[in-house]
């Protein structure tokens, strides 16, 4: 199993090829403003590219965008903390200057990696009795006809970024919880979680959630999770379930 720092630079040199940078920019004392460009080997969230995207793992921000609001971009950011521009004053103000150019930002993406040990302690969950079922690719179809899995599963089949697995959790017949994973890249893959709102506060979610990392590992791919700042009860999922905070990114969407 890689450790962090290796699993941080793996997305760092993924990361790299997106923003158009280097892996040593994310390192740099300064914010590093690039010009936005179409990677052949970009995560594919949308199509072609973000007129605005910005990272940070802590330090610096590595921001590329759209040479239009370059000049406006490189006076804001030359004396800021990188990492203090994702805070609310922040964001709006560039939110404002987006507006302008018929943008707005997205949500945080509040995104985490995974390590050995979970809150039992182990790479192994703590055990419930729950009767639980794995799909795997096309067998996962099925559930794009409900929607009932937004966060688990795609909105629909995307062959660039194609759901690959997916494990159920069940009462009787009926799923309670499911998490599900999506190839973003062919060595990176995104975790998500959906457990029925009766269900919830009981496990379902780390459960599940650690038994598909863990799988994910075994095939020799790098598991990822990704939420919104506010989403406590997934933050919870995520660090019960071996995963600790990696990078934060966010991105426009038409205003």
């Amino acid at each position: 199993m890689k450790t962090k720092q290796e699993l941080v630079t793996t997305i760092q040199s993924q990361l790299a090829k997106e923003y158009n940078c280097s892996i040593e920019d994310f390192f740099s004392k300064d914010n590093i403003v690039t010009i936005q460009r179409s990677h052949p080997e970009r995560r594919h969230y949308i199509e072609g590219t973000f007129f605005f995207q910005m990272v940070t793992f802590g330090n610096n921000a590595v921001i590329t965008a759209n040479k239009n609001i370059h000049e406006w971009l490189n006076e804001y950011v030359k004396d800021k903390k990188g990492h203090w521009l994702f805070e609310h004053d922040n964001l709006m103000e560039i939110e404002l200057e987006l507006n302008k150019f018929g943008k707005k930002l997205s949500q945080t993406h509040h995104m985490f990696l995974p390590f050995k040990q979970t809150a039992t302690g182990s790479s192994l969950p703590r055990k419930i009795d729950i009767k639980t079922k794995w799909f795997e690719g096309e067998e996962i179809h099925q559930f794009y006809v409900t929607k009932n899995y937004p966060n688990a599963l795609c909105k629909e089949h995307n062959p660039k970024r194609p759901d690959v697995l997916a494990i159920a959790a069940y009462d009787g017949d009926m799923i309670i919880g499911m998490a599900g994973c999506s190839a973003d890249t062919p060595d990176l893959w995104q975790v998500g979680i959906d457990v029925t709102e009766n269900y919830r506060g009981r496990g379902i979610g780390t459960y599940l959630v650690t038994l598909l990392r863990n799988e994910i590992e075994q095939r020799g791919k790098i598991p990822f999770y990704g939420t919104s700042l506010s989403n406590l009860p997934s933050w919870g999922i995520a660090l019960n379930s071996g995963f600790f905070p990696a990078w934060i990114e966010i991105s426009t969407v038409e205003k």
